[in-house]
Formats: structure tokens, C-alpha cells, sequence
């Protein structure tokens, strides 16, 4: 099976021995950073440092100012972390390797437009903002993201992109010392706590027919069960399916112009693909999806492997669908089973598979690596 690996550019910009390393994995693609979320990574093998502090959400090369120029809103770029075109270094250290470099951009996750720019925020039921997840109901915050899908999908060196969180991001994030685990919330009280209450979401959900402050009330007694650890959360009545409606058909619009950005900027045979899950209401990296709508709009989806099979259903012969296989032991991956869990995939119907993240990995994980790409080469040989 075709295998991309997650990096980022600071895990190969100022390592000689990187493109040569991964190559030497038995990849066929590396799936890049170019614009991506705060974060703190491990670079256990690079020459210079051990762990990356980055920031803030921000784009790995200098945005273009002439696109950018008099938006209030507009990218933030990397600071010492991935300074000046990181991921342009990157790539031109991978041309020489045979790997194809696709780039991996992150839209709607971003903690510091939210600090800076509050009215972008998500707000729940209850009035809380969510500063790590921009509301993509407002027409700001989506002509900010749809260009930041076309400046940042299509770099130089770049053959195709993975839009990652290409819809509604919610309560579910991996904050700064998180402590929201307190409470369990299951999936249907994870949807409730990230509908979002702005303003633009408060018009649309009105447009459909359900009064806002209606629909926040009806949000709150849902979920007094769970607060009270009297039950799980309850239903909205009337009011959910215009609710869950206005949802549906923003990240649907938001998707559909995210794409449609890509693809007037790229050149042709440059191949996009969303992270996705083919539940419509999902918040997250994965977006909600409709699998059919995706996989007509897309060349293909990158998803968890559970969720490879609903989309399966609806592809076509030349669609991608890369199962997301984590092989980093000390995150909860498993490298020494990739060659099986690469066989359940494609069972599902997996036609290709991403490695989550070479960068992050140990020596042993990316032994494991070696090994079971090897196996799975020899067996389609």
C-alpha cells in the first residue's frame, strides 16, 4: 500500500540525515507542515535540539503580503521555532529522496486568533468562548480560512495537501494542561458543548427556524444530567434539527469553498484531501462529514481506521482513502502491529496509509516502521 508519513518541516530543516532516514523507511509520500496548531514536539534525532516550542498557530513560510494586505484577519508567522520559509527548506530537502511531499495544513484550530480576535471564537450554550476554535459560521473567520487553505496548500515542491479540521473544531482540543476530563462526555455531550452561540451561528440557526435563545435553554437542560451525574444528556426537542442543520450545511458551504480554493490555485493533478469522519456533526481535526458530498468534492480522505469502511461505501475506483495508523509507542501507538493493522485497513477499504509522525518517533518505532513496510512491499510484489 502507498504510506505517507506525518513531519514537520523543524524535524528535517537542519538535519542532513533526515531525507535519507525517511526515504530509507519505505515511504512513497511525506505529508508536511505547513500551516499547524501551538504545539511541543520531541525532535529526538535532530543535530541542534530536542524539543520545538512552537508558539502559536502559525504558517511555516512568509505569508504573501499582497494577499494578506488590509485583512483584520490574516495568518500569523512562525516565530524562531520555523523561521522565514521553513517549509520551503524542507521540501527542497526531500526533492532529491524520490518522496513525494504533500503539504498538511491545519484551518480552523487557532488559539491565538482567538486571544487576539475574541468575536471569532466558538461560544457555547452557556457564554463560554473558545479561543482554540474559530467559529466557521462567520464570514470573516471563513474568508481567512479558505485563503489560508489556497496559500497554504499550494507551496512550491508541494504535489498535493491534506486539509486538516476543514470544518467545525468544538469543546474536544488538547489544550495547555488540559483538565476537562473531570466530567466524561461522550459523543452526543461533546456535540452539545460545541455548538457555537456567536453571533453569525445565533442568525443562522434563527434562519432555520429555532429561536436561539430557545435552542441555548434547550442546550443547558440537556446536559443538567450530566453536571448533576444524574444521567447522560437529553434531547432538544423541535429545536435539533434546524440546529444540527445550520451545522451540517455551514461546514458543508466551508469545505466546498476550502476545496474549491485549492484547486484554483494548484496546479492540475495536485490531489486534495480532508482529515474527516463520516459522522456530519464530528468537531475536531477530523472533520464531520457527509461521505458521499467529501468523496465527490475530494480526491479522497484521510481517517481513522474505524471510520475507513463508512467511506468505502462511497468511493470510486480512483478515490484515496488513507487509514491514519498512529506508530509512536510512547503516544499510544503501536508500530510493532503495523503490518496487521495496515491489513485490517485495507480489508475496510483502505487504499493507501499515513503514519502518524515520523518526526515524534523513537528509533525503535521507526525500526518497527522499516520492518512492517518491507513485509507489506514483499507481499504486494
Amino acid at each position: 500500500m502507498r504510506t505517507g508519513a506525518f513531519v514537520y518541516p523543524w524535524d528535517i530543516d537542519g538535519d542532513p540525515e533526515a531525507p535519507g532516514l525517511l526515504a530509507g523507511l519505505g515511504l512513497a509520500q511525506v505529508t508536511l507542515a505547513a500551516a499547524y496548531h501551538s504545539t511541543r514536539a520531541l525532535t529526538p534525532r535532530h543535530p541542534a535540539h530536542r524539543v520545538v516550542t512552537a508558539e502559536h498557530a502559525a504558517v511555516l513560510y512568509p505569508p504573501d503580503p499582497d494577499r494578506w494586505a488590509g485583512r483584520r484577519l490574516r495568518p500569523y508567522p512562525a516565530g524562531e521555532w520555523a523561521p522565514g520559509d521553513a517549509f520551503g527548506r524542507a521540501a527542497d530537502a526531500l526533492a532529491g529522496t524520490g518522496l513525494e511531499v504533500h503539504s498538511w495544513v491545519v484551518l480552523a484550530h487557532n488559539s491565538r486568533l482567538g486571544a487576539e480576535h475574541p468575536d471569532t471564537s466558538v461560544v457555547n450554550a452557556y457564554g463560554d468562548r473558545y479561543p482554540w476554535a474559530p467559529c466557521v459560521g462567520r464570514p470573516e473567520v471563513r474568508e481567512l480560512l479558505v485563503g489560508l487553505a489556497a496559500e497554504a496548500a499550494v507551496r512550491p515542491g508541494a504535489a498535493g495537501t491534506e486539509l486538516e479540521s476543514c470544518g467545525w473544531y468544538g469543546l474536544a482540543h488538547l489544550h495547555a494542561h488540559d483538565k476537562t476530563g473531570g466530567v466524561a462526555l461522550g459523543e452526543r455531550e461533546q456535540l452539545l458543548m460545541s455548538l457555537c452561540f456567536c453571533p453569525s451561528c445565533r442568525e443562522g440557526y434563527g434562519a432555520g427556524g429555532a429561536d436561539p435563545e430557545e435552542l441555548a435553554a434547550a442546550v443547558r437542560a440537556a446536559l443538567a444530567p450530566v453536571w448533576a451525574g444524574t444521567g447522560p444528556a437529553g434531547g432538544l426537542g423541535a429545536l435539533e434539527a434546524p440546529a444540527l442543520a445550520w451545522r451540517a450545511g455551514t461546514a458543508r458551504t466551508f469545505q466546498e469553498a476550502a476545496v474549491a480554493a485549492v484547486r484554483a490555485a494548484a496546479p492540475p493533478g495536485f490531489r486534495v484531501l480532508l482529515h474527516a469522519d463520516p459522522d456530519p456533526y464530528r468537531c475536531g481535526a477530523d472533520t464531520g462529514t457527509d461521505p458521499a458530498h467529501v468523496l465527490g468534492l475530494a480526491d479522497g480522505v484521510v481517517a481513522r481506521p474505524p471510520r475507513v469502511a463508512d467511506f468505502a461505501a462511497h468511493a470510486g475506483p480512483d478515490t484515496v482513502l488513507a487509514a491514519n495508523l498512529s506508530v509512536v509507542t510512547g503516544m499510544g501507538g503501536a508500530p510493532g502491529r503495523l503490518a496487521e493493522d495496515a491489513d485490517t485497513a485495507r480489508a475496510a477499504g483502505a487504499t493507501e496509509l499515513r503514519l502518524y509522525h515520523a518526526g515524534l518517533a523513537s528509533e525503535g518505532d521507526l525500526s518497527a516502521v522499516r520492518t512492517a513496510l518491507r513485509k507489506l512491499g514483499q507481499e504486494v510484489g
